[in-house]
């Protein structure tokens, strides 16, 4: 992630900027958001924003989502963008979710950024994992 305010405070360290911050805008193979801007995915948690290495639906598992699990208790429901097209998760992947007590709503990466925004200014307990897009 780049920081675009060069030191200021807030500025992004090791891949993770703390706090929820709304997606100012996706494309280009990546976000900007509370005013930097990053190429490649990224997981929208209640902790903050962080990178995210996963560049194909077929990279979203468990594993790969493992800072989502370890917030599970501040998260209701998961926003799960695949992308430019929509990419069913596998059935696997909705039980481990639903054990942690996460909905899951799978949609294009451009539909679930829209989406968290609405849900994250209603103070809703959302994530989003947001494949970034050419």
């Amino acid at each position: 992630m780049a920081d675009e305010r060069d030191g200021t405070p807030g500025r992004l360290h090791d891949g993770f900027v703390p706090g929820r911050y709304p997606i100012d805008a996706y494309g280009g193979g990546g976000f900007r958001f509370a005013e930097m801007s990053h190429r490649g995915s990224i997981l929208a948690l209640p902790s903050g924003v962080r990178a995210w290495e996963v560049t194909e639906p077929a990279g979203i598992t468990p594993a790969s989502l493992g800072p989502l699990l370890a917030e599970a208790g501040g998260v209701d429901l998961l926003l799960l963008g695949t992308g430019a097209e929509i990419v069913f998760a596998p059935d696997s992947l909705r039980r481990h979710l639903k054990e942690a007590g996460i909905g899951l709503d799978v949609m294009q990466t451009g539909a679930a950024a829209r989406t968290y925004n609405i849900l994250m200014a209603e103070n809703r307990k959302v994530a989003a994992a947001l494949i970034a897009v050419p």
